[in-house]
């Protein structure tokens, strides 16, 4: 767990015919950054990476999360500092742009919950219970816990910071409970990148939450989430994670975030239906005997940057009207020439 960053009891482990123990994966980001250390090292940075694979991930009963997710993310590794940051947020914003109109964004950090956790006395495994009790905003539970401890600021702190959640106002709030340097750093850097995407215009989709603490700890800064009206689980979900690819022996900071598939598929067909699919933009027609000719042919367009598709129909006609039946707007016919027609 020190090295992942995930808790055991979350992952599904099995044994192969040997004995030997195997775990499903468990996370999209851990198998990247081992890959970024031990293949892609020598690469000029920064890398650009995406990936669209599952994951396993055990989940406690009764929390309506599936422990099988398809993720579809990007990491962006061997970059820090705030563009890097706002570069995955915007994107981040842009992706889901395209499948959901309504969301909002979460905007949080993760060295802001450390900060004010290390100034409590307690324990790894109670740590983690105050850290879930505020991800879950259980407040009974969390001043459960917290009433168990000795008074202190650090204490009060905790018992504010899931209701430190709103817009720009929540640093103001949060200002006065900053119990170190380290919190104040935090808040202060969170506040520009929170003022930078509004001046982006993205202001009205964001929620700042520095309560937003992430399961995975392997988090060092900004973390974010998405949501979207009745939907109970976040759809996407990313930050900074500076210090884990030093585990695996190629130390560099790196950002990314991972699009919950099924979740974002089941809130499209919810809320209007499919996805509008967007048409080739040429339609490939060999005449007979000339079938090899047109393969050739398409592939080249392809090779150009052109969506093409091959026609299957053994007359023009057949593809003209296919054409039109998929809004394509041209079909071209390889013969002993080419004979292009604008639909």
């Amino acid at each position: 767990p020190e090295r992942s960053g995930i808790a055991q009891e979350t992952m599904y482990k099995l044994t192969d015919k040997r004995g030997r123990l195997m775990v499903m994966r468990p996370d999209s980001t851990l198998p990247i950054a081992r890959l970024t250390a031990t293949r892609l090292q020598n690469q000029p940075k920064p890398l650009r990476l995406y990936y669209t694979q599952r994951v396993y991930r055990s989940n406690r009963g009764l929390t309506g999360r599936d422990d099988e997710v398809m993720q579809s993310g990007i990491e962006l590794l061997g970059a820090s500092g705030r563009r890097a940051d706002l570069e995955a947020i915007v994107t981040a914003v842009e992706a889901l742009g395209r499948c959901i109109p309504d969301f909002r964004i979460e905007l949080g950090h993760a060295g802001f919950f450390r900060a004010v956790a290390s100034g409590l006395s307690v324990s790894e495994d109670l740590r983690e219970d105050i850290r879930r009790s505020i991800e879950a905003k259980n407040y009974p539970a969390l001043d459960a816990i917290l009433d168990t401890l000795d008074d202190s600021p650090a204490v009060s702190a905790m018992r504010q910071l899931p209701r430190l959640f709103g817009g720009e106002e929540v640093f103001e709030r949060a200002a006065d409970l900053c119990v170190g340097g380290a919190a104040g750093e935090t808040l202060n850097y969170l506040k520009d990148l929170y003022r930078s995407l509004s001046v982006l215009g993205l202001g009205d989709r964001l929620i700042v939450d520095l309560g937003l603490v992430q399961r995975n700890d392997y988090y060092t800064g900004v973390v974010f989430s998405a949501y979207v009206e009745d939907c109970g689980d976040a759809v996407l979900n990313g930050g900074r994670y500076d210090n884990l690819l030093e585990t695996f022996g190629e130390p560099m900071p790196a950002v990314g975030f991972a699009v919950n598939v099924d979740e974002v598929a089941k809130v499209m067909m919810e809320h209007g239906g499919e996805k509008k699919i967007f048409p080739p933009d040429v339609l490939v027609h060999g005449d007979s005997g000339f079938e090899m000719k047109a393969l050739s042919y398409s592939s080249g367009l392809v090779a150009k940057g052109r969506k093409c598709e091959n026609s299957v129909f053994e007359d023009r006609a057949g593809a003209v009207s296919y054409a039109r039946s998929r809004g394509i707007p041209r079909v071209d016919f390889v013969s002993e020439t080419i004979e292009t027609m604008n639909l």
